[in-house]
């Protein structure tokens, strides 16, 4: 047994007859002591193999002998085998995907041009240099991973990463930011994961081939915004290296929507006008110091709690937060952009996530670590320890000990050093290399390989992959609609959450575009109910911003206007059930402020309106801006109209220096004298405070007139206030006619959906066309076909000519009996077919439904305008027919070449 194992392991050769006679004594006393030492071997392997069989069988287990696993092997049945091949058959071997996201499926490459498909000779020395570089960093840095430096193209070519890139400024003014370029390639472009997170893609395809498919990895991403930044003016580089995972997977669930994020508010600190040596002092403070510290304590416990309760759930989501850590954190590979200060006036270095288009500090915990970057010159590789993420990276990519550069001649500019340092190293330079001729051994980067990138105006206009894109955030969900693909103008909605889960909505946002109302956003709290809608200029009504609960009249509503687009200078109209309040400004007569107070109805119908049954007004109160043409104690600056009691309250506005008003109140009696006469004005009917009494003002005369026009006035203010009643009821009907309606706006530019436009415009051309037929026909001659006859040379005779002109009538004649035929054939059929569909609704009008009969509809309309359109031209043809005729016949008659035979001939 010994022997067997032995010689399985290869320690011993076979046994051949004759073999150990031959062998010397000291051969035989090495292989006796090495045979020793291997039986002992064996014998320890078989104690400790009897060892556990031994504990096998303590625990019950059943020992299967090698002999009785051959023995159960050798048994195998044909049912068993087929059962075995089938088991085989149903197992599933996923193979991982290939790298490369653009297919053979999705793009032809024998169509791509001849750059894509090979590499010039500068393109291969470029490679080689590229590969050079690439050996000597992992010599010299074994533990790093290899560089990011040929990805195959979609073609399977090796191509050079800065070699991809093409700067390229694109035609619209929108994308000439960063933010915009940015946003655009989010928006435009369908997010794919890397296949392998730990690794770079081994295949990157052209910006022109990932535009027309819409998708692309980070690599892809970057790539494309970094060539538009590019050509935009930015010095902007493609960023190789490690993320995290939300950065990588373009998670946003842990980050605030930015639309949800107010912008700080600028306290702007009043300036305190000095104190007057005269002025009033304020009233005591009666209220009770008592209940406003225990009002104080009830809010401090009321936020505590609050304060607790949020503490708890930061600590909750943490934990949840920590129980699913990545285990891959730091070693997922991430490409993103990054500009540099300098150029396009950037004050500071910041990132670009492509995914997302939000900008980050180069300090930022989401980037963990940069193995090598570049743009359309050069390639760097970071020598930088990035142990604390890229926080202490040092930018400056003229620095050769942070940053390793592959081709010589770049333009970043090279460590500076003290005048005195260059000087000395000038002199050495000098003396060294006298008398030699410098080598030139800079090597400038090939031309992008890639063709120039362009974005149709329709794929610009789409932006979002099938017109529509989704991203979740915390609390918030954000939906994208490409413009009038929705009809009513949506082009995105923020849904904002309570919970995590996003399943209590609190409020959502609603922007518009295209709305022939010029309606620009919604917002509806979900809570309160309240809607809030916001229009640009352009409204009918000049109406801006309409807050409401709901869309009835006289009740709780807030509408605010373009003060410069309306007659009245009204600028904001407050209503409730039993008040409605209008502010103004700009207006001739300085009003500021109207405010009108309702009672209730006396007439109680079906449908109370303030057409059919208005609201009883009970008092208006008014107020004007200061009128710099009347002294002060003549300018109202406030007046209330107490319509149930009939009076009305004047106070004027203060001089300067002064510190109280005038004051005027009248009183309207409608009772009679001792004698029956009515009472028209008495001294007890005003009653005034004057700063400084004036004569004319006691007389009766002048009361009399002021009373009169103030009651003048009160009636231009009632009738004013009923107007804007009415007002109100004509904008909620006409804002509840265009939410039915919603009709979009079609620019006259826009021949693709202007209707009017587009048929204006094939009339035109269907005129040109007509009109170039008719000079084609003009220049045609219609002698030809017959004078190709003749034999070449031979002259014309009277006979000939008297037979041409027969032929050409003739054959004229007969075109026009064929077009006559043709229609008239067309017409029989187009009538016939009709009838057919007519017979087929007749017999089965009982089995069909309302679409069917809409089809049916539809096509009849369709077959009755056909049917016309070919009687008018077989009318219009016969018409035309005899007066074309003798139109050939009269042009034959005065054409040069038969004029002379046809002279006499009638």
């Amino acid at each position: 047994m010994v022997q067997a194992v032995l010689r399985g392991l290869g320690v011993i050769g076979p046994c051949l007859p004759g073999r150990g006679e031959a062998e010397s004594p000291s051969l035989d006393s090495q292989r006796h002591a090495k045979m020793e030492v291997l039986k002992e071997k064996v014998e320890e392997e078989e104690a400790a193999e009897r060892e556990e069989a031994a504990e096998r069988a303590e625990r019950g287990e059943k020992i299967m002998r090698p002999s009785e696993v051959r023995k159960e092997g050798t048994i195998m049945t044909q049912e068993m085998l087929r059962d075995l091949k089938k088991k085989l058959s149903e197992i599933e071997i996923t193979v991982p995907g290939r790298d490369s996201i653009i297919s053979e499926d999705t793009v032809d490459t024998s169509k791509l041009p001849l750059s894509y498909q090979s590499n010039t000779p500068k393109e291969e020395h470029l490679l080689q240099v590229a590969d050079n570089f690439s050996r000597q960093y992992s010599h010299l840095c074994p533990d790093r991973v290899p560089l990011f430096l040929h990805p195959l193209n979609e073609c399977k070519v090796p191509k050079f990463v800065s070699t991809t890139i093409r700067p390229t400024l694109m035609p619209y003014p929108e994308l000439y930011n960063w933010d915009s370029c940015a946003q655009f390639v989010a928006d435009f472009l369908s997010m794919v994961p890397l296949s392998d997170p730990l690794q770079p893609p081994s295949h990157l395809s052209s910006s022109t081939t990932v535009i027309k498919c819409q998708k692309g990895n980070c690599f892809d991403f970057s790539t494309l915004l970094c060539s538009m930044l590019l050509g935009a003016g930015y010095d902007a580089y493609c960023v190789n290296g490690y993320g995290s995972q939300d950065l990588c997977h373009m998670d946003l669930t842990r980050e605030v929507c930015p639309l949800t994020v107010k912008p700080k508010e600028i306290v702007q600190e009043k300036e305190m006008a000095p104190p007057k040596k005269y002025s009033v002092k304020p009233p005591r403070d009666l209220s009770s110091r008592f209940e406003k510290e225990q009002e104080m304590k009830k809010q401090e416990g009321i936020r505590a709690e609050e304060e607790r309760q949020l503490r708890k759930e930061e600590v909750r989501l943490q934990e949840v937060e920590n129980a699913n850590s990545d285990p891959l954190h730091g070693l997922r590979v991430h490409c993103w952009v990054l500009v540099l200060s300098g150029k396009r006036e950037v004050p500071e270095s910041f990132f670009i996530d492509p995914f997302t288009a939000r900008s980050y500090s180069t300090q930022d915990d989401h980037f963990l670590g940069i193995e090598s970057l570049w743009n359309h010159k050069n390639y760097w590789v970071n020598m930088q320890d990035c142990w604390n993420c890229c926080k202490d990276l040092v930018f400056d990519l003229g620095d050769p000990v942070r940053w390793e550069y592959l081709l010589l001649g770049t333009d970043k500019p090279y460590l500076s050093v003290t005048e005195e340092d260059d000087s000395d190293l000038n002199d050495e330079d000098d003396e060294d290399n006298l008398g030699k001729e410098e080598e030139d051994k800079s090597f400038d980067m090939p031309h992008s390989w890639v063709e120039q990138i362009e974005i149709s105006p329709e794929a610009f206009e789409t932006r979002c992959p099938n017109g529509k894109k989704v991203i979740h955030y915390k609390r918030a969900k954000l939906e994208k609609w490409t413009p009038y693909l929705n009809s009513n103008g949506l082009v995105c909605r923020l849904s904002t959450y309570r919970d995590l889960e996003c399943t209590q909505t609190l409020e959502i946002k609603e922007w518009y575009q295209n709305r022939e109302d010029m309606l620009e956003l919604k917002h509806i709290n979900e809570i309160t109910g309240l809607v809030i809608d916001y229009f640009k200029p352009g409204h009918p009504q000049a109406l801006r911003v309409h807050s409401y609960t709901s869309m009835q009249p006289e009740t709780d509503r807030i509408m605010e206007f373009y003060e410069k687009a309306r007659v009245d200078g009204l600028i904001k109209r407050e209503e409730t059930p039993k008040t409605m309040t209008e502010y103004y400004q700009g207006r001739a007569d300085f009003l500021s402020y109207r405010h009108v107070n309702f009672g209730p109805r006396v007439k109680k119908l079906a449908l109370n309106s303030a057409e059919s049954n208005p609201r009883p007004m009970v008092k208006i109160t008014e107020r004007f801006f200061r009128n710099p043409a009347k002294p002060a104690d003549e300018d109202v600056a406030e007046r209330a109209f107490l319509i149930l009691e009939e009076r009305i309250q004047l106070r004027y506005h203060c001089r300067e220096d002064y510190i109280t008003a005038s004051k005027r109140e009248f009183l309207q009696r409608t009772d009679v004298d001792s004698k029956g006469n009515k009472i028209i004005m008495t001294p007890d009917m005003c009653i005034s405070f004057e700063v400084e009494p004036m004569e004319y003002t006691k007389k009766l005369l002048y009361q009399y007139e002021a009373m009169m026009q103030l009651k003048n006035e009160e009636k231009l203010s009632r009738h004013q206030a009923w107007e804007s009643e009415l007002e109100v009821l004509e904008i909620l009907k006409l804002l509840e006619e265009e939410e039915a309606a919603h009709t979009l706006t079609i620019s006259i530019y826009d021949t693709k959906r202007n209707e009017k436009s587009r048929e204006h415009r094939e009339a035109m051309e269907r005129v040109m066309h007509e009109e170039h037929m008719r000079q084609v026909e003009a220049q045609l001659d219609y002698l030809a076909p017959f004078l190709a006859q003749l034999l070449p040379g031979e002259k014309l005779t009277r006979g000939q000519a008297m037979r041409l002109k027969d032929e050409c009538l003739s054959d004229f004649k007969q075109r026009l009996i064929d077009k006559a035929n043709l229609i008239q054939a067309r017409f029989e059929k187009e009538t016939q077919e009709l009838q057919k569909k007519q017979q087929w609704y007749q017999e089965n009008q009982v089995t069909l439904t309302a679409e069917d009969e809409d089809l049916y509809l539809s096509y009849c309309s369709q077959a009755m305008f056909r049917i016309r359109i070919l009687e008018q031209r077989l009318n219009r043809h016969k018409e035309l027919a005899p007066l074309k005729y003798l139109a050939l016949e009269e042009k034959l008659h005065k054409d040069p070449r038969l004029v002379e035979f046809l002279r006499g001939y009638v």
